[in-house]
């Protein structure tokens, strides 16, 4: 078992995430099995219940885990699918802990911090790496050394250091390396005294990554290496970077896959990451651009739709694109003032979400798109409104709802999913994870994905209205993916429109580099086709 530890000193932010995901994908080119998981200190079981403005998005698994948006970079840059087992709560652990304290499983002694609560720690780290059968594994500690509730984390951290001996345990610290005042000078200090903090409880980092605005200076490295004890080649610059895909090739460069494979006692092939270069040449210097337009209600907050910038980063790439986002928020939409904005776009979105507030201006979009023959792509809240949206302008329903926002709605297009109906608890208890849909042949969907049996991530309460199905699917919005069962619509295409397709599900959590979603796919190769049309 080898295991490598990332934390983050000085303040939130830093790009922890993608430093574990880079690592792992270095590693990974030199032939190794890696692994990842999240350990986040808040006291909320999952992430489930956490508005995006908290914590960004809720990234769903295969089997329906509600988890930390890194979740979906560690599967991005590592090109696998993980589980519930990978995440790692406060609110997890400590209801484990509590869980065997009630069925007596500490045979009447007095339940601690240490050594229970760390046991449990490093059992479920343990489970993880000797499960997933990974050469290695990588465990990303969220929050900031020095916060309180990240502390019985850095304990079991420390005791496992200490079980699994030197060659097998490597700890790396991720600091802000800031540029102050006119000087333009590099300063060290904040490095320095993040270190301080973590040796106080009594680890020393075996590598630090710098983050900073621009690539580490040579004297700011050895000061770096001379106050924090480490190894020159050990003080590894992460500057901003134009695409996080770079980031990988970064760490390459300056030796660090060589230093992990030597400290770790490792070995392993030559540099593997041809396949990887070649993806990001195609997200460097494409030689398109299209203009695609996302509308939301968290559009301030980037990390609230990332899946879905990432999986139209990776179309974009396949079809030698870059793909320009523009963004709006959905209540802004409602103002007349602002329908200009959507001549602007070569390509509409509309995202997942809940509650009512900006629906109608999203509604408002999809009109948009379907009437002027923009191509469109709606999931999950945007599948149903697409639906809403068609009731109410083409059949005359003009009061077509969900009853998510109007419960007396006269005609419930989108309703509550039976099963949802006596259920009172908010987390973990939406229709969640990968399901199986049946597509028909010859649709839209068939083509993009090239059969006609998938497995989609899911995240909803809500669906179509069965009474409703044939009225719709009579004037042109077919519904050409549905559940194994029949019962359930899943995907919705309409006719006569180059791009209108909408899904239940959500296909951008299972997007990859070289293997985009179909559907983020099929957007911007319509998308594409609209701008050069649009132009000549």
């Amino acid at each position: 078992m080898k295991i490598i530890v990332v934390s983050g000193g000085v303040l939130s932010g830093l790009g922890k995430g993608i430093t574990s995901s880079s690592i792992g994908r270095v590693l990974k080119a030199r032939g190794l099995k890696v692994t990842a998981m999240k350990i986040d200190p808040y006291l909320n079981f999952d992430a489930g219940t956490l508005n995006p403005f908290e914590h960004g998005e809720v990234f769903v698994l295969d089997d329906g885990c509600e988890a930390d948006l890194d979740l979906g970079n560690y599967e991005r840059f590592l090109d696998t699918n993980l589980t519930c087992d990978h995440v790692v709560t406060t609110g997890k652990v400590y209801g484990s802990v509590i869980d065997k304290e009630r069925t007596g499983h500490f045979l009447g002694k007095t339940v601690q911090i240490i050594p229970h609560v760390t046991n449990e720690i490093k059992s479920m780290i343990s489970n993880v790496a000797m499960k997933s059968g990974a050469d290695v594994t990588i465990v990303e500690l969220g929050g900031t050394v020095g916060d309180i509730e990240s502390m019985p984390f850095l304990e079991a951290m420390r005791q496992m250091r200490s079980e699994l001996g030197h060659e097998n345990f490597l700890f790396v610290h991720t600091t802000l390396v800031p540029v102050l005042g006119t000087l333009q000078e590099q300063k060290t200090k904040p490095t320095q005294h993040s270190v301080k903090e973590l040796r106080s409880v009594g680890i020393q980092p075996d590598v630090i990554v710098a983050r900073s605005e621009k690539p580490l200076e040579e004297g700011a490295k050895r000061k770096i290496a001379l106050f924090c004890d480490v190894p020159l080649q050990a003080v590894v610059s992460a500057p901003d970077a134009k695409s996080i895909y770079q980031v990988p090739i970064f760490l390459e460069e300056q030796g660090l896959t060589d230093y992990l494979l030597q400290r770790m006692a490792l070995s392993a092939k030559p540099d593997g990451l041809t396949e990887w270069k070649k993806f990001l040449g195609k997200v460097m210097n494409p030689k398109h651009e299209v203009k695609i337009l996302l509308v939301g209600k968290y559009m301030n907050q980037r990390d609230s739709y990332m899946s879905h910038y990432e999986a139209l980063t990776h179309a974009g790439a396949e079809l030698d694109a870059r793909v320009k986002f523009l963004r709006i928020e959905a209540e802004d939409l409602e103002k007349p003032s602002e329908k200009s904005f959507l001549e602007e776009a070569d390509g509409v979105l509309i995202p997942g979400g809940f509650g009512s507030r900006g629906t109608e201006g999203k509604i408002d979009a999809i009109r948009f798109a379907r009437e002027n023959k923009v191509p469109f792509l709606g999931v999950c809240l945007g599948f149903q409104l697409a639906n809403i949206e068609f009731a109410r302008n083409v059949l005359g329903m003009s009061d077509a709802n969900s009853t998510e926002f109007d419960p007396h709605t006269a005609h419930p297009v989108v309703d509550l999913l039976p099963e949802q109906k006596t259920v009172t608890k908010k987390g973990a208890t939406m229709r969640l994870g990968a399901l199986q849909i049946m597509v028909e042949k010859g649709s839209m969907a068939e083509e993009l994905y090239g059969t006609t049996e998938i497995t989609e991530r899911h995240r909803h309460r809500y669906e179509i209205n069965p009474q409703y199905i044939d009225r719709i699917q009579e004037k042109g919005l077919k519904f050409t993916g549905k559940s194994p069962d029949g019962k359930r619509m899943e995907i919705a295409e309409l006719d006569d429109h180059p791009f209108f397709v909408g899904s239940q599900f959500h296909p951008e959590f299972r997007s990859r580099p070289r293997k985009p979603s179909p559907f983020h796919f099929g957007l911007t190769r319509a998308a594409l086709k609209f701008s050069k049309e649009r132009k000549s």
